[in-house]
C-alpha cells in the first residue's frame, strides 16, 4: 500500500489529475487501509515540550500545557473530523501545510489511512513523524452504546512518592525556636487518575491528588473537599444530534485568542516562533489537571445553532482559596486581600483558606464559521460573582486592580485565511472599562519562510480573570507589546528561528516603582541531517526594568536588568535499542552597571530500550553564582508527570527512571533523583528547608489499562 502512495506522490501529473488518482489508489486499497493502520508512536512530552520551550523559569508556568498536550497525545485527532483549529494546536504544521491538508481532504474526500500524509504536497516526513502522535484515522462514527464497551482510553492509575531527607515542616517541634507550626499531614504525597473515553463520543475521569505535608482525609462539603486534598470529576458527551459538547463537572473553555477563556493551549515565546503567536479556538475541554485553580465546575453545553454556528453556555458555582484581610473603610468588614493559586493546604493557616471564597461564573460563547474554513467570527461574556469582597493592599501598584465581589468581561474575537495568510484577532472590554487587544498575522512566504507580527495592549484597568493571552507579564494587565517572529527553513537539515519582543508597562508592577520597559530577542539555529541524530543551539536576551535592590535611597531608582542564555543540545536515537542526549547551558543575570551572576549546567541523558520497557538516566553538573543564574533543565519522568527543577550552587543532578510492562495490561515506573551540593549546608527555606547538602526523592507508578 505504501509503494502504490509513493508512485501517486511522483507521477508528473497536474495537481488535480494527481488527486483524482490517489483517490483511485485509494478505493482501490480500501479493504486494507484500517487494517493496515500502523500504531501511533509513543511520545516523550516532556522532551517534546523542552524543544517548544527550551528555556524556562518555572515550571509551574508550563504544566497546564503539558496536561493539554497530554489530554490530546492520549485523544488523538481523526483526521477525517478534526478541524483546522484542532490540528494548529498541535504546533506542529505551518500555514502552508494547514491549507494544504484542508484542501487536500477536500478534494480527495476522508483519509483511510494516516499513510496518506505523504501524499500532501509540503509535507516532509520530520514533520509526519512530529504529528503522528496526535493524529489517527477512525472507522465511520459508531454509536455511543458501542462506544462504551469499544473505548480508545480506559485505565486507572496511582503514583506516590516523597523526599527521603526530613524537611523541617516534619520535624518535632522546638520549644525554645519562635515558630513551632509544623505540617499536619504525613510526608508522601499522592495522585489517582481514572478515565474511559471514545475520541468524539465521550469521556468520562476524576483525579485525586494530596501533596506532601496535607492531611489523607477531610470532610467539607461546603468547602467542596471531599476527603482527599483535591478531587475533580468530569462526565462529558459528544456529537449528540444538536448537543456538540455536554460537559458535567470540572472544565475549561478555550476560545479566541484568550483574552476572555483560556485553557492551556498556549506556549507564550519559546522556539515555535511562528505559531505561539495564534491560539486555536478549542471549545469547552474536561479538566483532568491536578493544578487546584484556573478551572471552572458545574455545567457547560455547546449547542449546534445552525450548519455554522454554535453557541456554548455555561454555568459555574465553586471555591477559591484567598487571604482575607480586613477592609480599609470598615475594619469590622472581611474582604479578599489576594486570591491563593499554589494549592497547598499542608499547615493550620493553610488550611483555614481552602476554599474559603465562593465563586459562581456565567458564561457565554458564539461562533459562526465561514464557509471552507476561511475563517470564523465569536462573541464571548463572563460575569463573576465572589461571596466575598476583593480589594488589594493598599499599594501604589495596586490602584488599577480590580476592587469588588461582582465582574464581567465582553469580548470578540476573529480570524480570516486568504491563500498563505492568516489573519486574527480579539478585544474585550471589562467592566472598569479598561480594553484588551490583540490584532496579528501569520504568513507562509513561499515553502522556505514563515512569518508573524503580534501587537497587544492591556489597560492597566483591564481585569480578566479566566484570561490568558500572550504577554511578557504573567496577565494580560497594564502591557503594551509588539511581537515579530520570522522562521527559514532552506532544506530538510536546517532550520532557523528568531523573534523580537518589545513590551513596556504604562503603571508600577510589584518590584517596579515606576512606569517601565524592556525587550527580549531569541535565536535558533536546528540541524538534522537524518533521523536519528539532531542538534539544536539557541541563544537568548531579556532586558527589562526593575528597582535597584537594597537601595536606601527615599526613592528607589528603576536599573536595567540583562539576563542571557544559550543552549547545545545533541540528540542520537536509535529506534528501539537506546537515546542520548547531551545539553549544555549557560546563563547570566545581572543589574547593569552592578557585576554580574553566571552559571552553567552539562547534562548527559541515556535511555535503553528493552522488550519490556526502558531505562533511563542522567548525570548533570552544575554551577552558578547564586540564585540570580540558576538553571532549569527538563527531566524524563513517569506519565502523567512533569518535571523541571532549578539547578544552582555547584553541585550534580542525576536520576534513575524504569518503566516496566509488567503484562499486557499493568506497567510500572519507579524513579529515585537527587541533587547534590557542594556549599550549601542547608536546602530551601521556611518549613522546606532540609539541613544538609543533599536532596532525594522516590516515586512509584502503576497503571492498568482496562
Amino acid at each position: 500500500m505504501e509503494v502504490i502512495f509513493h508512485w501517486c506522490i511522483l507521477g508528473k501529473f497536474h495537481r488535480k489529475a494527481a488527486w483524482a488518482m490517489v483517490a483511485i489508489c485509494l478505493s482501490l486499497m480500501g479493504t486494507l487501509a484500517w487494517s493496515q493502520e500502523p500504531a501511533r508512536p509513543t511520545i516523550d512530552l516532556a522532551e517534546f515540550v523542552q524543544r517548544l520551550l527550551p528555556l524556562e523559569s518555572d515550571a509551574s508556568d508550563q504544566t497546564d500545557l503539558y496536561e493539554s498536550l497530554l489530554l490530546l497525545y492520549t485523544n488523538p485527532l481523526d483526521l477525517n473530523q478534526a478541524t483546522r483549529e484542532e490540528l494548529a494546536a498541535t504546533y506542529v504544521l505551518s500555514e502552508a501545510q494547514l491549507n494544504a491538508l484542508m484542501a487536500y481532504r477536500q478534494a480527495v474526500g476522508p483519509f483511510l489511512s494516516v499513510y496518506e500524509l505523504q501524499a500532501i504536497d509540503g509535507f516532509d516526513l520530520p514533520s509526519i513523524f512530529d504529528l503522528l502522535p496526535f493524529v489517527t484515522v477512525q472507522p465511520p462514527r459508531m454509536g455511543l452504546r458501542t462506544g462504551w464497551v469499544q473505548p480508545t482510553q480506559h485505565f486507572l492509575m496511582v503514583r506516590s512518592g516523597k523526599l527521603l531527607e526530613q524537611q523541617k515542616g516534619f520535624s518535632a517541634i522546638d520549644t525554645n525556636a519562635r515558630s513551632n507550626t509544623r505540617y499536619l499531614g504525613p510526608a508522601w504525597n499522592g495522585y489517582i487518575r481514572y478515565r474511559k473515553s471514545r475520541t468524539g463520543l465521550y469521556s468520562l475521569g476524576f483525579t485525586i491528588e494530596k501533596d506532601a505535608g496535607e492531611r489523607p482525609w477531610n470532610w467539607s462539603p461546603k468547602r467542596q473537599i471531599f476527603g482527599p486534598d483535591f478531587t475533580s470529576f468530569h462526565a462529558q458527551v459528544l456529537n449528540r444530534g444538536r448537543v456538540k459538547n455536554l460537559l458535567l463537572g470540572d472544565y475549561q473553555l478555550q476560545v479566541g485568542q484568550g483574552l476572555v477563556f483560556a485553557a492551556g493551549f498556549s506556549l507564550g515565546m519559546g522556539s515555535e516562533v511562528i505559531r505561539s503567536t495564534y491560539r486555536s479556538t478549542l471549545g469547552l475541554r474536561p479538566y483532568t489537571s491536578a493544578l487546584e485553580a484556573n478551572y471552572m465546575r458545574g455545567l457547560a453545553a455547546t449547542i449546534r445553532v445552525g450548519p455554522r454556528l454554535d453557541v456554548t453556555l455555561l454555568g459555574s458555582s465553586t471555591r477559591r482559596d484567598g487571604s482575607l484581610d480586613q477592609a480599609v473603610a470598615d475594619p469590622n468588614e472581611a474582604v479578599i486581600s489576594s486570591l491563593v493559586g499554589s494549592g497547598y493546604h499542608r499547615t493550620a493557616a493553610e488550611r483555614d483558606k481552602h476554599g474559603n471564597i465562593s465563586e459562581q461564573n456565567i458564561g457565554f460563547h458564539s461562533l459562526y464559521r465561514l464557509k471552507s474554513q476561511q475563517g470564523q467570527l465569536g462573541l464571548t461574556s463572563l460575569y463573576t460573582h465572589y461571596g466575598i469582597k476583593i480589594q488589594r493592599k493598599a499599594q501604589p501598584y495596586n490602584y488599577y486592580e480590580f476592587s469588588g465581589a461582582d465582574h464581567w468581561v465582553l469580548g470578540l474575537h476573529g480570524d480570516y485565511h486568504w491563500q498563505n495568510f492568516h489573519f486574527f484577532g480579539e478585544g474585550a472590554r471589562s467592566q472598569s472599562g479598561g480594553i484588551g487587544a490583540v490584532g496579528g498575522l501569520i504568513a507562509g512566504l513561499g515553502k522556505t519562510v514563515d512569518f508573524t507580527f503580534l501587537l497587544r495592549h492591556y489597560d492597566k484597568d483591564f481585569h480578566t480573570f479566566y484570561g490568558q493571552s500572550l504577554a511578557e507579564s504573567s496577565r494580560p494587565i497594564n502591557e503594551d507589546g509588539t511581537y515579530w517572529g520570522l522562521r527559514y527553513s532552506p532544506s530538510r537539515k536546517w532550520q532557523f528561528s528568531s523573534y523580537y519582543d518589545y513590551f513596556s508597562f504604562p503603571w508600577l508592577k510589584y518590584l517596579v516603582n515606576a512606569p517601565s520597559q524592556g525587550y527580549s530577542y531569541f535565536l535558533h539555529a536546528r540541524y538534522k541531517p537524518h533521523k536519528r541524530f539532531s542538534a539544536y543551539l539557541l541563544f537568548q536576551q531579556k532586558n527589562k526594568e526593575r528597582n535597584l535592590p537594597n537601595s536606601e535611597a527615599s526613592l528607589v531608582p528603576l536599573v536595567e536588568t540583562e539576563r542571557r542564555s544559550a543552549v547545545l543540545h545533541m540528540q542520537w536515537d536509535k529506534p528501539m535499542k537506546y537515546v542520548l542526549r547531551t545539553r549544555i547551558q549557560y546563563g547570566a543575570f545581572r543589574y547593569i552597571g552592578y557585576s554580574e551572576s553566571r552559571g552553567f549546567t552539562v547534562v548527559q541523558d541515556a535511555t535503553w530500550k528493552f522488550a519490556k520497557g526502558e531505562l533511563s538516566g542522567r548525570l548533570a553538573f552544575f554551577k552558578t553564582d547564586n540564585y540570580d543564574s540558576r538553571q532549569y533543565v527538563y527531566e524524563k519522568d513517569m506519565l502523567y508527570a512533569f518535571s523541571i527543577p532549578a539547578y544552582y550552587d555547584t553541585g550534580t543532578r542525576h536520576y534513575l527512571l524504569l518503566k516496566y510492562n509488567l503484562s499486557n495490561d499493568l506497567r510500572l515506573w519507579l524513579r529515585w533523583s537527587q541533587t547534590r551540593y557542594q556549599h550549601l549546608d542547608s536546602i530551601s527555606s521556611g518549613l522546606n528547608s532540609i539541613a544538609g547538602k543533599t536532596r532525594s526523592e522516590i516515586k512509584a507508578q502503576l497503571l492498568y489499562q482496562f
